[in-house]
Parts: C-alpha cells; structure tokens; sequence
C-alpha cells in the first residue's frame, strides 16, 4: 500500500507541475500577445503621424523624420520580443519601408511613396490581432 501511495502522489506532484508550466507558458504567451497588440497600436499610430507629416511636409518637414523615428524605436521593441516568421516579416517590411521613405526624404522628396509603411503597419496589426 505504501508503495501505491508514493506513486499516487508522484504521479500528483507531476501532474501539478506540469500544469504550472503550462499555466506559466500560457501567461508568457498572453503577455506576449499583448506586447504585440500594444506595440501595433503605437505603430499604427505613427504611421497616422507619417501620414500627417507628409501631407504637411511644406510646414515643418522634420515632423516626417520624427514619426520615422517613432515607427523605428517601436519596431526595436517588436522585433526583439518575436519569434513568429509572419510578424518577423512584416517587421523586415515596416523596417525596410521606413528606410526608403527616410531616404526619398532626405534627398529632399516632400511626396516619398509611404504605401510600404501603411501595407506593413496593416499587417502587423493582423499579426499581432489574437
């Protein structure tokens, strides 16, 4: 009898280990999907400042490189915290559009194509949407 008990209760304390890393990875995941959703949001809203910014590149034209900025420091916070290849992507993409647009600015373009910047901001917000 003794030796049914010990087992009973290995076979308990197992089960509520594995339960506390599976409730442990669970939350790890929920975090994760919250960091990403509050990171989407912060993108999107930067790029709406892009946007702004371009379309009044006339009245002060460092507002376009300040949401450039923005867009950037949030897709630091958002590529180190991903291991998903579709938000991986679509993170390249944001950043490779970023890059052009910053660079159509600097050479003095007031009307830099940002369709790039939208297209991968949208998917990043479908990504990161539980």
């Amino acid at each position: 009898m003794a030796t049914h008990h010990r087992r009973r209760r290995t076979a308990l304390a197992i089960t509520a280990a594995l339960l506390t890393v599976t409730a442990a990875a669970g939350c790890g995941a929920l975090d994760k999907t919250l960091d990403c959703v509050r990171t989407a949001d912060a993108i999107a809203t930067s790029v709406n400042n892009l946007q702004q910014a371009v379309s009044n590149a006339s009245n002060d034209p460092t507002q376009a490189s300040e949401a450039l900025d923005d867009i950037e420091k949030e897709l630091g916070n958002l590529g180190d915290k991903t291991d998903d290849a579709d938000l991986s992507k679509a993170v390249d993409d944001l950043r490779s559009g970023v890059g052009n647009v910053r660079d159509s600015i600097d050479k003095g373009d007031t009307t830099p194509d940002i369709a790039p910047v939208t297209d991968a901001a949208k998917e990043i917000g479908k990504v990161c949407t539980p």
